[in-house]
């Protein structure tokens, strides 16, 4: 064989060993944990989006338990810790978050294991203020730039999960200030428990209009008129620009 047939070949089988041991290596479960933990570095919106999610399933069987505050301050509690994490890799300040975070962690571990539950207000209205917070910082991520990357798409499904969140927490500070402020079909004159004002919240903020819990008093009235001015305000403004980024690109 001449020289110059033998160059390529070696090349080729090269090549070939290689890529066989790039796929053994990414078969290995080490090398498959590096990949997932690059991932979550480029997409840090999804996995703060899939956190939020599955706090939001798993809340109703949280407060089925035995221990329900205590299972709700824990849930909580790592919500709070991710969306912190995610805070930092915003035009937001990491400082400002956890300044509110940490008080609020405090609470919900003193109602968890103390049942000190006149601590309720206080500790939804500091989770609320912290999820306005981390909303505004990741609709600035968004906005700091003229191109819609895939982590900004998500950042937009999050945001509007924060926000849900964050009228959520402020029926409760109503509620618990007021009690009656809500109402349902089931047990109208009960207290609506947080995942029936979840519900309420993603049918204001997405202006969907369904469901049986609606607001009574004139403050609950006042806040869900708002929410739902802040969910139409979202959807026209941040998403459609992003949307439009996107297939500016294309």
């Amino acid at each position: 064989m001449s020289r110059a047939r033998l160059f390529p070949v070696a090349a080729a089988s090269f090549r070939a060993h290689q890529h066989q041991f790039l796929r053994s290596a990414l078969e290995n479960p080490a090398m498959r944990y590096v990949r997932l933990l690059a991932l979550t570095r480029r997409h840090p919106s999804a996995v703060l989006l899939l956190v939020q999610l599955a706090g939001l399933l798993l809340y109703p069987f949280a407060e089925a338990s035995e221990r329900g505050p205590a299972a709700l301050g824990t849930l909580g509690i790592v919500v709070l810790i991710f969306t912190t994490g995610m805070v930092r890799r915003t035009p937001g300040h990491a400082w400002v978050s956890a300044c509110i975070a940490l008080p609020a962690i405090a609470l919900l571990l003193l109602q968890g294991l103390y049942d000190m539950h006149h601590l309720l207000p206080w500790s939804a209205g500091l989770e609320a203020l912290f999820y306005f917070y981390a909303a505004a910082s990741l609709i600035a991520y968004m906005l700091e730039d003229q191109r819609a990357t895939t982590d900004e798409l998500f950042a937009a499904g999050a945001t509007f999960t924060l926000l849900a969140w964050a009228f959520t927490y402020v029926f409760v500070v109503l509620q618990a200030l007021q009690p009656g402020s809500f109402a349902a079909a089931a047990d109208p004159q009960g207290p609506r428990s947080w995942t029936e004002l979840m519900f309420l919240s993603f049918a204001l903020l997405s202006s969907t209009g369904i469901g049986d819990v609606i607001p009574v008093r004139p403050p609950a009235r006042a806040v869900a008129s708002v929410e739902m001015f802040v969910g139409v305000l979202y959807l026209a403004g941040v998403v459609s620009r992003l949307i439009g980024l996107t297939l500016q690109r294309r």
